[in-house]
């Protein structure tokens, strides 16, 4: 147990050192612990001819990308979050001046851009929806909001 102690004294600083890339702040005590605990564990299969640093990183790397996986991604309710639709007066405001932008757009490119996100399809299904090949709905889809960019910019 004393070999473990010294080996933290000596190597905790390069281990945290290492984990502050890879893992929160707020994580990096409990990912060390986890890393020389299992350096402990497993010690048997250290190889004395190797470096006992690169040893312990790569089981720091192990450890952190574990620890990365397991955890939940932050997500917020989606009745937390306003409907930008029916915000204030400003939204409503942006909202005109979109539709006054899309109104000047040729057909074929306001169709396009309105199915995609107004219709929540993808290009591949505008195509079929439209009968049209996808480069020429990539194409329309482009040109579109490179118009509306321009619009909007100038408004």
């Amino acid at each position: 147990m004393e070999q473990l102690a010294e080996c933290y004294r000596t190597h905790a600083a390069l281990v945290r050192s290492y984990l502050r890339r890879l893992v929160p702040p707020q994580d990096i005590d409990d990912v060390t612990q986890v890393v020389f605990t299992e350096a402990w564990r497993s010690r048997e299969r250290y190889d004395a001819a190797r470096s006992l640093e690169a040893w312990l990183l790569g089981i720091a790397h192990k450890r952190a990308v574990d620890f990365l996986r397991a955890r939940r991604p932050a997500t917020v309710s989606l009745e937390a979050v306003p409907d930008p639709a029916v915000s204030d007066g400003d939204g409503l405001a942006d909202r005109d001046e979109l539709n006054r932008a899309l109104a000047e757009l040729p057909d074929a490119q306001r169709q396009a851009i309105e199915l995609a996100y107004y219709g929540d399809l993808s290009q591949r299904e505008i195509a079929e929806h439209l009968q049209v090949p996808l480069g020429t709905v990539k194409a329309r889809t482009a040109r579109g909001l490179h118009r509306l960019h321009t619009l909007l910019a100038a408004a």
